[in-house]
């Protein structure tokens, strides 16, 4: 399904962006521990919400497709 691709390539850039700063931050603090606390935080509440989103809209399309096709009430 598209939407699932799309969110999964989007999930994938934000986890690809915050490895690299983890890995500045690791090796170089490259930004202040708040500031790097709450970028974790951000990052982590993004992908699950845009895999929850992308779960609910799939889940919506496929059953709006088995309605369609008569497989279910």
């Amino acid at each position: 399904m598209k939407v699932m691709r799309i969110a999964g390539a989007i999930s994938a850039i934000i986890l690809l962006v915050y490895a690299i700063l983890l890995i500045g931050q690791i090796w170089g603090s490259w930004m202040s521990i708040d500031n790097f606390i709450k970028l974790t935080i951000t990052a982590a509440i993004s992908v699950v919400t845009i895999g929850i989103v992308a779960l609910i809209y799939r889940e919506l399309v496929e059953e709006k497709q088995l309605k369609k096709d008569d497989f279910i009430d």
